[in-house]
């Protein structure tokens, strides 16, 4: 197989630092993997491709002769010692033509066990050929990460519970802790796909999405509704239900509430991330529903409160 460049295998270039290179590295591995990728061989050549551009870019001292020699990496040092014995025989060789490179085999083949890596990648490992056959022995490299999504209720997400889930047909549960919120991701370590020649587990990382709920909207870890009263519990006070994440409970009105003010409930908002009984608020917003359909006698009784007001 021919030389690979491997800063443009992972669309990087030679100032690429190690962090660009794992970003690209994850980012590609991800893309290509073989059970995202069943039956086709390019995405195939190209996840091994990849797999071997990171071994090397990791690796500072492999990285460093693949900087100092690229394609002539692996007759790199021999093709130095080959100069300087040439240059030590031209004295005693004037006029001869003789081959500056004798006693050196660059001749090297390969026969890979599935005929896709690069004959560099193998010299990258100390590999040496006799017959064709390989004495090298590929590295082992970390498994593929998996992500998946859940979807939750505004109320599961209030409450720690285990939920199952299917993941590349593997059964998993977990416990989900309270007060999770909207597009947060966790990760579970191992449970991603299994690493190649003893290499470790990916990991799997679960992002939460939150279905809206008509009763309450979530800002952080307070929670914002409303009460419905009517115009007198409005003028007068008086007491109204209304309806938290654990139930109903009754509330205090004062006299002359505006519409559109607001009673806060303290900690009866929602619970905080991984800190028990901690909660957020509650925050209630009052709407004054005005009487429709008055009654003559009741027209009069307002238009008396409106005179008396003048």
């Amino acid at each position: 197989m021919a030389f690979l460049d491997y800063y443009k295998v992972l669309g990087l270039d030679k100032s690429a630092s190690q962090d660009d290179i794992k970003k690209a590295y994850r980012k590609l591995a991800r893309k290509f993997h073989p059970d995202l990728n069943p039956n086709d061989e390019d995405a195939k050549k190209r996840f091994q491709e990849i797999n071997e551009a990171n071994e090397v870019l990791t690796d500072p001292e492999k990285r460093k002769k693949y900087d100092q020699y690229g394609e002539n990496w692996k007759h790199g040092e021999e093709y130095e010692k080959a100069q300087q014995q040439y240059r030590q025989q031209q004295g005693a060789r004037q006029g001869a033509g003789g081959n500056p490179f004798e006693g050196f085999d660059f001749n090297y083949s390969g026969n890979y066990d599935t005929g896709e890596y690069s004959d560099f990648f193998e010299e990258l490992f100390g590999s040496r050929f006799s017959g064709g056959r390989s004495s090298g022995r590929r590295g082992s490299y970390r498994g593929q990460d998996y992500e998946t999504s859940l979807e939750l209720t505004l109320l599961q997400a209030s409450q720690s519970h285990k939920q199952t889930f299917t993941v590349n047909g593997k059964n998993i549960r977990i416990t989900i802790p309270a007060g999770v919120e909207d597009g947060q991701k966790i990760r579970l370590k191992g449970q991603g796909a299994e690493g190649v020649n003893g290499g470790p587990k990916g990991d799997l990382y679960i992002t939460f999405h939150i279905k809206p709920d008509p009763r309450f909207q979530r800002k952080g870890n307070d929670l914002y509704t409303h009460i419905d009263i009517d115009l007198p519990t409005a003028l007068l006070g008086g007491d109204s239900l209304v309806e938290t994440l654990s139930g109903k409970i009754n509330v205090k009105i004062k006299p002359e509430t505006q519409n559109g003010s607001k009673i806060r409930l303290k900690g009866k908002g929602f619970p905080i991330y991984k800190k028990e009984d901690e909660h957020g608020d509650l925050y209630a917003e009052i709407h004054v529903k005005l009487p429709k359909n008055l009654t003559e006698e009741q027209k009069k009784i307002v238009q008396q409160l409106a005179d008396s007001m003048k």
